[in-house]
């Protein structure tokens, strides 16, 4: 039987890459690496006679939209499963994990994109901007992008007043919630590669660090995490560090796809270009999960934001958050976050109230990014160029939109206040809800 020719692709394509991206920007050339690795996977994990294994699961489901198909998936599965290929022991070094890490996250999300603007949203690679033939090239995205974000509703008013020292406080003044950020194609690729973390930590894929799935031992405890960017303690660990972040411990950096929903919050201005996140946690709720009261530690600065998945659930805040069963709390203010909604955490919102996430009626999935204090950084920490230098869609862009489409939100104060001469009403929680989250430009009748 004579030996199968070697194919040209799987020998040379990796050895091609310096001269097909021969005067390519950082970001090109990071695309066209991710694409020519792809191609090798299919030829390295292709089955006899072109077969394709019926349980495989791959990144993305069956009937996914995305560029993961069924074949396709495949690969994925055995990407995951084979010994042979890139799995990783549990004594494998760091350089190693790293390595896998890397092969397998570039490839998914230059595939896995939102709307197509994450090339638009690198710019250059490094400084965010965009030239003017680019901006020309992709000026249907970026009408896509005007009209996408005139949807986006945005409240910015939220009021629940508590005596603190005697004195009348907003406690919720700096919360903003922005809905309808993510749509419901955006959601559930983002889910999908979620769950494809989930699978590589189980698998030891990922650093000792980075996933996190404690034993589910009563109501409330058993949510997953997984941290990227740093190792944060929420309490003393074994090794005597206190709750913050470690700076002596490595997790794996920020994925690709999680640093093109970090570009699109910034480009749409619901972050500030002045605390553009460098590290997330994910969390993965069961039913009946839950995040008890707390205040987000001060190694990260303000603001703050997460994103909700799969489940509308209620986030309570409150200077005083008190237990009413296992995982389930009570508080002087409630706040619904539908999925897809971006929630900014900053002010007495962040510092003054505590919040809490009560135990989950289903699977709900949170994505909550940061940025490290620059004292605080893990010493191995490197910026990420992907994340430096992102900008806004400038006011030239935006002034296309009429300024009758985007009126100021209705001031609902009044409605939404507990006035301090009523500490009575503190007992049931001020409820908001989706009418108070217009989308930009929509007509509105509530009175003021």
């Amino acid at each position: 039987m004579s030996k199968p020719v070697e194919s040209p692709t799987q020998s040379n394509l990796s050895d091609l890459l310096p001269y097909l991206s021969e005067g390519f920007c950082s970001g090109c050339k990071e695309l066209l690496e991710a694409r020519l690795q792809n191609l090798n996977y299919q030829v390295e994990v292709s089955l006899p006679n072109g077969h394709n294994s019926e349980t495989s699961t791959g990144f993305c489901s069956a009937n996914s939209s995305s560029f993961w198909t069924p074949e396709k998936s495949t690969a994925s599965s055995n990407l995951s499963t084979s010994s042979s290929q890139i799995s990783v022991s549990n004594n494998s070094s760091p350089a190693s994990v790293t390595s896998n890490w890397k092969l397998i996250g570039s490839s998914v999300a230059n595939e896995i994109k939102l709307n197509g603007e994450i090339a638009k949203a690198s710019g250059n690679g490094t400084n965010g901007k965009v030239s003017s033939a680019d901006e020309k090239n992709s000026s249907m995205s970026l009408a896509e992008e005007q009209k996408r974000i005139l949807q986006i509703g945005r409240k910015k008013d939220f009021e629940c007043v508590e005596m603190i020292k005697g004195r009348p406080v907003n406690v919720l003044q700096g919360l903003e919630l922005h809905t309808r950020v993510f749509n419901d194609e955006e959601q559930k690729k983002i889910v999908d590669y979620v769950y494809d973390l989930q699978r590589m930590g189980q698998s030891r894929k990922l650093r000792e660090r980075t996933y996190l799935e404690p034993q589910k031992w009563m109501r409330g405890k058993g949510r997953v995490t997984i941290q990227f960017g740093c190792c944060y303690n929420y309490a003393v660990d074994k090794n005597g560090n206190p709750p913050g972040i470690t700076r002596d411990e490595e997790v794996d950096p920020i994925p690709p796809l999680f640093k093109s929903m970090i570009k699109r919050m910034v480009k749409w201005r619901i972050l500030p270009t002045s605390c553009i996140p460098n590290s997330c946690i994910v969390n993965i709720y069961n039913e009946g999960d839950c995040i008890p009261p707390h205040i987000d530690h001060h190694d990260f600065v303000r603001p703050f934001c997460t994103v909700s998945f799969l489940t509308e659930s209620d986030i309570l805040f409150g200077t005083s958050l008190k237990p009413v069963g296992e995982g389930d709390f009570s508080g002087a203010a409630k706040i619904p976050l539908p999925v897809g909604s971006v929630l900014i955490l900053k002010g007495n919102g962040a510092d003054i109230a505590k919040h809490c996430v009560p135990a989950v009626l289903r699977k709900r999935i949170s994505i909550t990014f940061r940025k490290m204090d620059d004292s605080k950084l893990p010493f191995k920490f490197l910026p990420d160029p992907e994340l430096q230098g992102i900008q806004p869609l400038g006011s030239s862009q935006l002034n296309k939109l009429s300024a009758q489409q985007v009126p100021s939100l209705p001031n609902l104060h009044n409605r939404n206040r507990i006035s301090a001469a009523e500490p009575n009403t503190a007992s049931s929680p001020i409820q908001f809800g989706n009418d108070d989250f217009p989308p930009l430009g929509a007509p509105t009748n509530k009175k003021r």
